[in-house]
């Protein structure tokens, strides 16, 4: 796989090793080994995986995950086309307020790593487009957060027309600003000590794998 960190701390991307033959292909969306070599740990251990299916124009986000306890994800588009967008709003980070975005579909076969803290939101950009996420913990409604896609401050690339498909929770979540007056938001700091405790320091050496046989 081939890695390349973003613009926002502690975010990366990874494209697929892809295995084409005339049956179709095989695309390795997640290798420990790559992963380790470009994070410097291997991945949480995950605790839950889920998928969510999208009409074309849906937003879906900025979505984040209440700290404590957090939550990092590792996510890519196993059908369709999104457009994925990570938002750093932890208080004192260096890129807080900035965001970066990767286009995940079945061409590249890019994933992204979001560690915890970040915000998450992504534009569907097909019909029937399938996100899947591996989470470092499990789902709980109470501690998931959301703020405002539409908040100018962000500036996030929201297509214009046809008007965006968006939940009422997202059209009546707070700003960027609002969120951190409240004390809503994460803080770096301890979200990099979430990030120290589950990855691992040392990562298992592991060979590159060869291309599957399945």
């Amino acid at each position: 796989m081939q890695a390349r960190r973003l613009a926002i701390d502690g975010a990366f991307e990874f494209t697929a090793a892809v295995y084409p033959d005339d049956r179709g292909l095989v695309a390795t969306h997640f290798h420990e080994a790559s992963f380790a070599e470009a994070t410097g740990g291997v991945l949480f251990p995950v605790a839950q995986t889920l998928h969510s299916r999208s009409h074309a124009n849906v937003v879906r986000g900025v979505h984040y995950t209440a700290v404590p306890p957090g939550a990092a994800k590792y996510v890519y588009s196993s059908a369709g086309r999104s457009l994925d967008i990570v938002v750093d709003i932890r208080v004192g980070s260096p890129t807080y307020g900035l965001w970066d975005s990767v286009v995940l579909d079945q061409r590249d076969h890019r994933a992204l790593y979001l560690p915890t803290g970040v915000g998450h939101v992504f534009i569907s950009l097909e019909e029937g487009t399938v996100m899947t996420y591996m989470l470092s913990a499990p789902y709980v409604g109470g501690r998931e957060m959301a703020l405002s896609p539409l908040d100018p401050a962000l500036g996030l690339p929201l297509p214009g027309a046809p008007e965006p498909l968006l939940s009422r929770r997202d059209l009546e979540a707070p700003t960027l600003e609002e969120a951190r007056v409240r004390g809503l938001l994460p803080v770096y700091g301890e979200c990099l000590r979430w990030e120290r405790s589950h990855l691992a320091a040392t990562p298992r050496a592991l060979p590159e794998d060869p291309p599957p046989t399945v």
